[in-house]
């Protein structure tokens, strides 16, 4: 394993490395759960590193690198047990891609999983303001003057989507929860199709305290979605794992939530932010997690 760095605490480790490298070196079936936001293929640039899957021509060379990512996690994965990813429509352009439209990343996710052997288990939409996107994007589809001018190429808001595969075989560990932990009325919250209660603000970057030169990540998962997730999906102490850490929500989420976390990131910049946030987390649970 060729990670450049290593840090960790009680209940987490994170490595400053390539996830596929990193994922290589982790045992078959040692993971519990895992939930990430994947790079939106060469929609953002994070770095200059070629070996960061964001740095490519378009959506069929990503998914040719990506394949490694999801077959890796297939391995590390433990049989009845869940990936959820974070994504969305991609938007294309006329400059890169000769017409306005929408690309299905969702679903290019769900095949590239199935093709390695996941199991397509679920798909949640989490909705945005589509007044706030017009306003940051100032996309044609969403402009009120596109109405009155040709409304053909108006079109709804993008959601964000939490798609989730499952590895076949029998969960060992059955996450079993008790009407006091999750009673009927957040059960009925969290099996709707559509999640109308998160909060777009509450981010990593938004919650940890930050100095003005900290890194910032582009595009940081909500905690709410990340939380909701653990909690649904997993058990207290069970291994939860992202192989795109960025500044460290999914693992700062589950220590937070007593579970052991564990992430992987390329960029030397966002994982010593990711260490510090993380940490902040450790502190803040070190009352509730049970060693």
């Amino acid at each position: 394993m060729n990670a450049i760095n290593q840090a960790s605490g009680k209940n987490w480790h994170i490595y400053n490395g390539d996830c596929i490298e990193v994922m290589r070196g982790l045992p078959y079936n040692s993971v519990h759960y895992s939930i990430f936001s994947p790079p939106f293929a060469s929609l953002y640039t994070y770095s200059n590193s070629d070996r960061d899957l964001g740095n490519c021509k378009g959506t069929p060379e990503f998914f040719d690198h990506f394949k490694y990512c999801m077959a890796e996690l297939f391995r590390i994965l433990k049989p009845g047990r869940l990936i959820s990813m974070h994504c969305i429509d991609m938007p294309t352009s006329k400059v890169r891609h000769g017409y306005i439209g929408l690309d299905d990343f969702p679903g290019d996710l769900i095949r590239c999983g199935q093709a390695e052997g996941f199991i397509y288990h679920s798909r949640v939409c989490i909705w945005k303001d589509p007044v706030t996107a017009m306003q940051r994007t100032k996309a044609i589809g969403l402009l009120h003057k596109q109405i009155k001018k040709d409304s053909a190429l108006s079109r709804q808001g993008i959601a964000d989507y939490v798609v989730t595969l499952r590895k076949p075989g029998e969960n060992d560990e059955p996450i079993a929860h008790t009407n006091e932990t999750f009673p009927v009325g957040v059960w009925q919250k969290y099996a709707s199709p559509v999640w109308m209660d998160i909060d777009p603000s509450d981010t990593l970057q938004y919650r940890a305290a930050r100095d003005a030169n900290d890194e910032r990540h582009i595009a940081p998962l909500q905690l709410g979605v990340i939380r909701r997730c653990i909690e649904l999906w997993s058990n207290p102490k069970d291994v939860v794992f992202t192989p795109f850490l960025g500044i460290g929500s999914e693992v700062y989420s589950a220590v937070e939530m007593g579970r052991y976390g564990v992430g992987v990131e390329l960029k030397p910049s966002y994982f010593a932010q990711a260490e510090k946030n993380i940490s902040q987390a450790q502190e803040s649970s070190r009352d509730l997690f049970i060693a």
